[in-house]
């Protein structure tokens, strides 16, 4: 992909470009749909952390809850986003859960640079509501999980090194947010 030399993309400081970019929130945040269009604006590989943990086992991660367990799953992401983020910079989506462990959390935070994508309960309802595969959703009220699973994880994701909002507007929004947030940020 050319870059265009006034593009945003250029105007990012090189530590920026040159390391992974990792997205990290609820489920419904968007990391998966801003992270392809974002690693795209970037011109770096995408890879969405629950895609690459079924590539490994072989099988779902709702299979892998089942038959496994929640810590055996856990285990597994920390290793394959370890794998992820070695070698040239790319824009990784992770799983909900993924930052809430301390050596996955401590792996992101030293090997990239997270960001977290928030957003308020009714969007994240919304956008949930949508797909039926989330094993911490299954046979529970959505708005009820989640408004859970906020006040435990946000002040975990809130150690992101970025925050940008994931509005209910349309995804290029946000996009557009996290090349602001990039460009000036310095970490």
């Amino acid at each position: 992909m050319t870059r265009n030399p006034k593009s945003p993309e250029t105007a990012l400081p090189a530590d920026i470009r040159d390391r992974p970019i990792v997205l990290v929130g609820l489920m419904g945040s968007g990391k998966s749909t801003i992270g392809r269009r974002l690693a795209q604006r970037l011109g770096m590989r995408f890879a969405d952390a629950d895609d690459e943990i079924e590539r490994a086992a072989g099988m779902t991660i709702s299979d892998i809850f089942a038959r496994f367990g929640e810590a055996h799953f856990r285990d597994g992401e920390r290793r394959v986003i370890a794998r992820l983020l070695t070698g040239r910079p790319l824009v990784l989506a992770t799983g909900g859960g993924a930052f809430m462990n301390e050596e996955t959390r401590a792996l992101i935070q030293q090997n990239a640079l997270s960001i977290w994508l928030d957003a308020d309960i009714p969007t994240l309802v919304d956008r949930v509501a949508r797909r039926s595969h989330r094993p911490l959703l299954k046979d529970r009220d959505p708005a009820e999980v989640l408004r859970e699973l906020a006040a435990v994880r946000n002040p975990i994701y809130a150690e992101a090194h970025l925050r940008v909002s994931s509005a209910s507007s349309p995804h290029e929004h946000t996009v557009r947010a996290i090349m602001e947030a990039l460009a000036t940020c310095r970490n």
